[in-house]
């Protein structure tokens, strides 16, 4: 039996999240009870999702990291007499540890199954091992985790290729790698331990291609009695991270989905649920096979479509759970895990990322200027960004990249691509790049329509689908008329944030470095302000001042970014690459450097990893496009770096000579 804080009710909530998912809580509390005090947090530089939610109170903590800082946050919730937690999704929202130490040292509950259950369903090999004690099947394999690599290969070649590399507490697609041939084997565990809180991964058999990722959304109230709100199917994905996720499956065997849908009731029942959880699975209705895979314990990135179709608000429903509230009392339906949902509607979520599909996904760093998606019947979106408030949504390193999740949902799967189509060409995001031709080149493929999306197909198709996508968005760019362009520009592309006006006036100093005695003062000052998208542009017409001047001097003022949005976000003490210089390794996208592996006078061997970029802590790799000898290499000053896409990483010497390999191939 689960250890759980007693149902109480809540009289101040504090929301321990940011971004969207933030916003969607505060407004769910603030629909629910008037009587709820709602407490929400924010960093300097991150604050959009106070001002969009307006929860009563807002307090700022120290640095993006203290969203995992446990006992800061206890302190919090001491110091404010905080009696329930919302984690949200990612953050703490799946830690044990936080749940136990929050109502230990704060006594405030943690909206969720508790902490037992969150330790038995987080860890992926104690998930399985329930899976197996309620006769779910499983895919083979490894019962301990471990970091050897010997133990590891030893395995894998036990039951072929290929596996899955899988950190026992990975989550959000990270800390997965499929191996399909031995020669990938070491470095793909590698990544998966360095994603890793616990730096320990097992193995299992992989079941890839053909197979659908079919996940049931479960509500329990702590007794046994559980309930589902029917499926979803998350197929289309890129390295195990959703991107687009549809209700209910896209398979017409309704007889294999209840088989799954017993399945996950049964391990929830078993360990006496409560709150929300979602149990996921490989299904192959070709074969008639599925296997379980992993337990979300707690409120999904992909819960809007489920709400869209049942009409039941999920955040809400774990509130009034985590109050006492039993499944009857919530009249939650009781169905046949069979049948078919009580309505025929379908809904699709599309989540728009700031990433660059055309660049490797490189991360999209910089503040969005333009933010407009369409609304009407059957739209939903959820975000934290809106340009026209007081609070500009700058995307970093930090932080999950995701800017909104678009929601559309009609009378039949058709209608719901259709629409989809519709809202995705009628979108306009500025200021950061997006992944939004990847998401219009998605639901324009007819293999979506037919359902014919397994876990590789957005993978093996994706230069075609991004082709498609790009095509797509040339042809809504081409057919867009000048007055269009110009109600866009001045409906939907605001000002800066930061307030330039006539008259505004500075003082500039500029004092050499080795000589302090020149410094000389020069007077800028503001006549008109034509253009302010300060930091990445501002124009304007000034009266500019030196020293030797007698009187002022009339300038126009163009100011640009130098390569990207990013250049205002990371260090201006690194070095700029030339593309076109062929002896010129550029950093190919942004993040967060953590390590290099070339140092000056190695020789380089070409397509030879040089480092490796954390972007959402996803560790990628840096590869040399070709070979040669460093004649210069990047020099990391700390454990972690903010770097921007276009660094310069390494510089070559002409080498024309047998390359010797230093590092990692």
């Amino acid at each position: 039996m689960s250890l759980l804080p007693p149902p109480r009710p809540i009289k101040r909530l504090l929301i321990a999240n940011r971004g969207e998912i933030a916003v969607r809580i505060i407004h769910a509390v603030r629909e629910l009870s008037s009587s709820i005090e709602i407490f929400a947090l924010y960093t300097s530089d991150d604050r959009s999702h106070c001002d969009i939610g307006r929860p009563h109170h807002a307090l700022e903590i120290p640095a993006p990291a203290a969203y995992l800082d446990i006992s800061l946050l206890v302190g919090l919730a001491q110091k404010h007499s905080i009696d329930a937690v919302h984690p949200g999704y990612g953050f703490l929202s799946e830690s044990s540890d936080f749940a136990h130490r929050m109502w230990q040292d704060a006594g405030a509950s943690v909206i969720g199954p508790g902490w037992e259950v969150l330790a038995r369903t987080g860890d992926k090999l104690q998930a399985k091992q329930l899976a197996e004690q309620c006769n779910v099947p499983v895919l083979k394999a490894m019962t301990h985790p471990t970091d050897r690599i010997a133990d590891i290969r030893a395995f894998a070649q036990q039951v072929d290729y290929p596996v899955m590399i899988k950190a026992v507490d990975g989550g959000g697609g990270r800390g997965i790698r499929l191996v399909r041939d031995d020669g990938e084997l070491e470095s793909s565990v590698d990544r998966a331990i360095g994603e890793s809180p616990s730096h320990t991964v097992f193995v299992e058999k992989a079941a890839v291609d053909g197979f659908h990722h079919i996940e049931v959304q479960v509500v329990g109230d702590g007794t046994g009695q559980v309930r589902h709100l029917w499926e979803r199917d998350c197929s289309a994905q890129r390295r195990f991270q959703k991107i687009v996720e549809c209700a209910p499956a896209l398979t017409s065997d309704r007889n294999l989905v209840g088989k799954v849908i017993e399945s996950a009731l049964r391990m929830a029942s078993t360990i006496r649920y409560r709150s929300l959880g979602t149990f996921e699975f490989l299904v192959n209705a070709e074969r008639s096979e599925f296997y379980f895979l992993e337990i979300n314990p707690r409120l999904q990135v992909e819960h809007t479509i489920t709400e869209s179709i049942t009409g039941i608000d999920l955040v809400q429903t774990q509130l009034l759970l985590a109050q006492g509230c039993s499944l009857q009392q919530l009249d939650l339906y009781e169905a046949k895990s069979d049948d078919s949902p009580p309505t025929r509607l379908s809904s699709i979520q599309l989540r728009l990322c700031a990433e660059d599909p055309n660049n490797k996904f490189s991360l999209g760093i910089g503040k969005v200027t333009e933010f407009s998606v369409p609304s009407g019947n059957g739209i939903r979106v959820d975000t934290n960004v809106d340009v026209s408030g007081s609070s500009q949504v700058i995307v970093g390193s930090n932080f999950d990249n995701l800017l909104a999740k678009i929601i559309v949902t009609a009378s039949s799967w058709e209608a719901t691509v259709r629409k989809a189509q519709r809202v995705l060409a009628d979108s306009r995001i500025s200021g950061v790049k997006t992944n939004i031709n990847l998401l219009r080149g998605i639901v324009a493929h007819e293999d979506l329509l037919s359902g014919k999306v397994d876990t590789q197909w957005l993978g093996a198709r994706l230069d075609q689908i991004l082709s498609l996508g790009n095509t797509i968005s040339a042809s809504i760019k081409s057919n867009e008329t000048p007055s269009t362009n110009q109600s866009i520009s001045q409906t939907s592309m605001p000002s800066s944030n930061l307030l330039f006006r006539k008259g505004d006036a500075w003082s500039v100093t500029l004092e050499p470095m080795q000589d302090s005695s020149q410094k000389q003062q020069h007077h800028l000052q503001l006549s008109r302000v034509l253009r302010n998208e300060f930091p990445s542009s501002l124009t304007a017409e000034i009266e500019y001042t030196t020293p030797s001047s007698k009187s002022a001097v009339p300038y126009r003022l163009r100011l640009d970014a130098t390569s990207t949005s990013a250049s205002a976000l990371v260090s201006s003490s690194h070095r700029r690459g030339d593309s076109s210089n062929p002896r010129h390794i550029v950093l190919p996208l942004s993040g967060k450097l953590i390590e290099v592996l070339v140092s000056e006078g190695d020789r380089i061997a070409e397509n030879q990893v040089l480092a490796f970029v954390k972007q959402m802590k996803m560790e990628l790799e840096v590869r040399s496009p070709r070979a040669g000898k460093a004649k210069w290499a990047f020099e990391m000053e700390d454990e972690e770096e903010d770097v921007a896409e276009g660094m310069l990483l390494v510089e070559l010497e002409e080498d024309k000579g047998k390359v010797e390999v230093r590092g990692k191939l």
